[in-house]
């Protein structure tokens, strides 16, 4: 049986590999015989202009580094603070926490590059006194709104991945709500949300 399995499983790899490779073979030939594939590879892939080109793409490539060290852990903070309203059963808290999910659900509806371009040109163009003017700072703000939505809607999904019987013990043995969240909800929520 174990034979059986094996020469089935090199078989079914050898399929995989042949079928991929003549996928890749018919999809090279149909690009190279297209009429503009001249054309495409004297503007993409032309040697000189890709030499010429690095040190701006390298640039460009630490820029957005920055950006994402500077943003990443306001991402964090700002999306485990918008998940924890969203989550809150508190009645004197409705207004934010309506005010959360609309925040959530519009921002994850509009695409980050119009975000990213409403918020980079259209801030400077307001001219109001105050605003930021950098270039970088623009879109760290741009990023930290459009993600701080996605990913309290990955932090949210933790929060309630978290069984209810959880907190009940909690409540059981004397904790406040805070030392429930901190010591019981928060650790094996965070958990759940690392892979996402």
């Amino acid at each position: 049986r174990e034979a059986y399995r094996q020469r089935k499983h090199r078989r079914d790899r050898m399929i995989a590999i042949g079928c991929t490779a003549g996928f890749a073979v018919v999809v090279a030939v149909l690009v190279a015989t297209s009429p503009g594939w001249p054309r495409f590879r004297e503007s993409f892939l032309s040697w000189p202009v890709l030499r010429s080109s690095m040190p701006d793409i390298l640039r460009g490539f630490w820029l957005n580094i920055q950006i994402f060290m500077i943003a990443e852990p306001i991402i964090l903070v700002l999306a485990l603070g918008v998940a924890l309203i969203r989550i809150t059963t508190s009645p004197g808290l409705l207004p934010l926490r309506l005010a959360a999910t609309g925040y959530a659900d519009v921002f994850r509806g509009v695409p980050t590059l119009l975000l990213v371009l409403v918020v980079g040109f259209g801030i400077p163009a307001l001219r109001l006194s105050g605003t930021p003017k950098d270039p970088v700072v623009l879109g760290v703000v741009a990023l930290t709104l459009s993600y701080v939505a996605y990913v309290s809607e990955v932090f949210r999904a933790g929060l309630e991945s978290v069984h209810p019987s959880q907190r009940n013990a909690a409540k059981a043995l004397g904790l406040s709500e805070r030392q429930i969240l901190r010591f019981v909800v928060l650790p094996q929520a965070v958990r759940n949300v690392v892979p996402p």
